[in-house]
């Protein structure tokens, strides 16, 4: 899993709310297990119009986000099914942090394991936020370590995070990352296990 410490990017605002999985990746793109090429997928229903053109009027389609790395949403973004595609679309895409004032849990729990920071903040300040991410002029710069958001207009904005998930932002840990971590009390515990049980093989 890539590091995740600091980024300077321009944001793409998209104050909707109740997005759910199945708008962030449809269930059409979820026959693989793989994490890349799920891009495509992306919020195709708003990306795309029915002829499978681009849809001019989808903020994403729109030539001044191109390239944004930070997406600004409404509230009880990822809701929906549990599925791990959406934080994997988000991450193809290039979206490395999504801003809202709340996140459906399961969401919320995938983006750590996946090194998308979804980033909460008051209602108050995410409409501020979406009033400035006016295009590519318009940068933020987020830093994990010390917990800041800078706007464009340069007020800083401080957020909470539990800290075992910012360690393992930091860090490019995943879960299973974590764990191999651990491999020599791992390698110790099996060895201890076999003297006091040798028949369990």
């Amino acid at each position: 899993m890539k590091k995740f410490t600091k980024l300077a990017a321009h944001a793409a605002p998209l104050p909707v709310a109740n997005i759910d999985t199945d708008q962030i990746i449809p269930k059409q793109f979820l026959s693989t297990v793989e994490r890349t090429g799920l891009s495509r997928g992306l919020f195709f229903d708003m990306r795309f119009l029915p002829d499978g053109s681009p849809n001019p009027e989808f903020v994403m389609n729109k030539p001044a986000f191109a390239g944004a790395k930070i997406l600004i949403a409404g509230p009880n973004f990822g809701c929906g099914s549990s599925r791990e595609h959406a934080p994997w679309a988000l991450l193809d895409y290039g979206i490395e942090c999504v801003i809202s004032a709340s996140f459906a849990d399961i969401f919320y729990n995938n983006c750590f394991k996946n090194g998308v920071l979804p980033l909460v903040l008051d209602a108050g300040q995410v409409d501020a936020l979406i009033n400035q991410a006016n295009g590519q002029n318009a940068r933020f710069e987020i830093d994990l370590a010390a917990q800041t958001l800078t706007g464009p207009d340069g007020k800083i904005y401080h957020f909470e995070i539990d800290p075992g998930r910012k360690k393992s932002l930091l860090e490019g840990l995943d879960e299973i990352g974590q764990s191999l971590m651990q491999q020599d009390q791992i390698a110790e515990h099996e060895h201890k296990r076999k003297l006091m049980t040798p028949w369990l093989g």
